[in-house]
């Protein structure tokens, strides 16, 4: 459903200037139907892949293949009917290229496979986690590929993570890395530093 090859995105100092200030690197694909977990520190470039694999950055190097597709030569105004970003207060990102549409291909689906939230609002009011959670579900019923990028800072956080997620990735200083289950996120220790006090505040 999802191939991200030999993906790089470098931001430099400046159009003359092309000093590195951050580079992104990420390779990996997920073949199946699933809810995926995110997490990372902040500025470790979480928003920049979501944003590279729904298009509206371009990448320095490598491609993204939303259903076999390169989401970078499909027309920016359907775009999101492959991959759909959605952000804190649920706004979708808009696209950007250079190139007319007219030279791009047509999206051919009318409703996006993947489908990525960028820290939503787990509001602990009666009944809303348990909605969310089950519309991550129906999605994923439904055949599409579901990204929850959480910055966790409440115990209750992690919980949810562990009950809806199948497999995670770990986004760190540009590099991602993905971990089959909670199990070896749990292991993994960038994770651990990273999560620090809740994972002692867990234990206890």
């Amino acid at each position: 459903m999802l191939e991200v090859r030999s993906l790089e995105k470098i931001y430099r100092k400046g159009r003359f200037d092309r000093t590195p200030t951050f580079r992104l690197s990420a390779d990996f694909m997920i073949e199946r139907p699933a809810v995926v977990g995110m997490m990372g520190p902040n500025g470790s470039g979480k928003t920049t892949l979501f944003e590279l694999v729904t298009g509206s950055n371009a990448p320095t190097a490598g491609e993204v293949k939303v259903m076999g597709r390169n989401i970078h030569r499909i027309r920016t105004d359907q775009r999101d009917r492959l991959a759909i970003h959605y952000h804190q207060s649920y706004q979708v990102r808009h696209f950007r290229s250079w190139m007319p549409n007219a030279l791009l291909q047509p999206a051919q689906s009318d409703y996006p496979m993947v489908h990525l939230f960028d820290e939503p609002q787990f509001n602990t009011q009666d009944g809303y986690i348990g909605f969310m959670l089950d519309f991550f579900r129906r999605l994923r019923s439904e055949g599409r590929l579901v990204f929850l990028c959480v910055h966790p800072n409440e115990r209750f956080h992690l919980e949810i993570l562990q009950e809806i997620c199948e497999q995670f990735v770990f986004v760190q200083k540009g590099v991602v890395t993905t971990l089959p289950d909670y199990h070896a996120l749990m292991a993994f220790e960038p994770a651990q530093a990273y999560l620090g006090g809740l994972l002692k505040e867990r234990a206890a």
